[in-house]
């Protein structure tokens, strides 16, 4: 029996370092937290990991900060720490480097370690979680090594899928160069969002000189970020629990108002951010397919923006050649030597080409059936009934607080998921800002729990 109350957060990337930071906050000396993370040291994660400083966090850094009350915080330990030496006309509207962003998480965690000179609070274990079981006071969580790990909570902070990886098929989160692409190679991009705008200047950085192909369905690019402030607007004008035609309707509307005024409309999409997560709750599960299958695409574009010096390059690279831009779709592919030919239809034709290619990226974004998971833990609870996958195949089905909803139904009490994998219950849960406050709810959650129970005997 553990005599003091134990959080284990399984993922040691942005979203469990950022909740783990919540929970280390409060002066609770007898709250412990364990982080299992697969990589060597917890905090940056694949999305903090870039090493190049050309690849930049796509959020501006005065709202990048870990906690929702302190959205600066990040601009201020930028500051703090000298990292702007060098850097002309840094102010708040700066769009900083994305590894910067992981040394700064990792900044967040360090000082409660054990051997640092404070109680050890936290502790890390390497590993990869394969399986939870529920216990009548807690949680065991089992690692691939035989070993588990006791607790009273667990949270899945796991992040993003990562995409397929063999043959010619490789990461878009391994540069160019770990993943042996000649400089020569033809390079097919499926998705044409923000992870496609990281890979194209990777593969530029790297003096890739071969043909760069980037294919989505409609050919969208991420529109630029512009200094704007956002227009506030009041929830009782927002058309909540509407059908999504009438919905996007009235948003283009609002914008034509907006703009009628000499407004941007990046503010009106800027002033939804506080509402988006209620406005996706509110649709009918039937809106929410319509959404994705017909407004998502425009949607992403316009609500996550590039940072203007990245979009110069972009653009320059597509008016050289240097970077080809399809609105098509793959059919199919045959692996050929050690690369692929590749089958595709342009939007709005029927009429198949054909396209040779060395290497393929997938930069789609959400993965379509959960249930093809690689993750073992995923696995394990699917098969064991212990969570489920939401109506819409997106993502963990879980409760409006994280918990994970079992098969029968039932919301658990010791089991939850924050981050990307909840995208179905909040859709807006993939960047800092959205998933600080879902970390910061949590946090309160377990830590009026632990404030209230007695930890060793009865269940939080």
């Amino acid at each position: 029996m553990l005599s003091t109350p134990r959080v284990i957060i399984i993922g040691g990337g942005a979203s469990g370092t950022l909740l783990a930071c919540h929970l280390l906050r409060e002066p609770l000396p007898d709250l412990r937290i364990t982080l299992i993370e697969q990589r060597d040291e917890p905090g940056p994660g694949v999305a903090f990991s870039a090493p190049s400083s050309n690849h930049l966090l796509n959020v501006a850094a005065a709202n990048m900060g870990a906690f929702a009350d302190e959205p600066q915080h990040f601009w201020h330990w930028l500051v703090r720490t000298g990292r702007l030496a060098g850097t002309e006309d840094a102010e708040p509207f700066f769009f900083a480097p994305r590894s910067a962003y992981g040394s700064y998480l990792r900044s967040l965690i360090e000082p409660h370690l054990p051997g640092t000179g404070r109680p050890g609070r936290l502790s890390i274990v390497q590993g990869t979680c394969i399986d939870i079981a529920e216990r009548p006071l807690g949680v065991e969580v089992r690692l691939d090594d035989g070993t588990s790990v006791p607790g009273h909570v667990a949270v899945l902070a796991t992040g993003h899928e990562e995409p397929r990886q063999d043959g010619c098929h490789v990461s878009p989160w391994v540069s160019p160069s770990v993943s042996g692409i000649d400089p020569e190679a033809t390079v097919l991009i499926l998705g044409t969002g923000l992870t496609m705008v990281d890979y194209v200047l990777s593969l530029l950085d790297a003096g890739h000189r071969g043909p760069i192909v980037a294919m989505s369905r409609r050919g969208l690019l991420p529109q630029v970020h512009r200094r704007v402030a956002p227009m506030t607007i009041d929830a009782a004008d927002i058309p909540f629990g509407t059908d999504i035609s009438y919905f996007m309707h009235w948003l283009r509307e609002t914008i034509a108002w907006a703009e009628g005024r000499g407004e941007d409309w990046r503010s009106v999409i800027d002033g939804l951010r506080p509402h988006t997560q209620r406005i996706w709750q509110s649709f009918s599960e039937g809106s929410k397919r319509r959404f994705m299958a017909h407004a998502r695409a425009w949607w992403d574009v316009h609500r996550h923006r590039t940072p203007p010096e990245v979009d110069t390059r972009l653009r320059a690279a597509l008016a050289t050649g240097r970077v080809q831009l399809f609105a098509g779709k793959m059919v199919a592919s045959e692996e050929r030597g050690s690369g692929a030919r590749v089958r595709f239809r342009r939007r709005g034709e029927r009429r198949e080409e054909t396209l040779d290619v060395d290497a393929i990226v997938s930069c789609t974004g959400i993965v379509t059936n959960p249930r093809e998971t690689k993750n073992p833990l995923l696995r394990s609870l699917f098969a064991s009934g212990h969570a489920r996958i939401d109506p819409l195949a997106i993502g963990l089905d879980v409760a409006t607080d994280g918990a994970l909803i079992a098969d029968d139904g039932r919301a658990s009490t010791r089991l939850f998921a924050i981050g990307p994998v909840t995208r179905a219950a909040f859709w807006e849960i993939v960047a800092v800002p959205d998933i600080r406050t879902q970390c910061s709810r949590l946090a309160r959650r377990i830590l009026h729990d632990t404030a209230t129970h007695n930890a060793a005997t009865r269940p939080l």
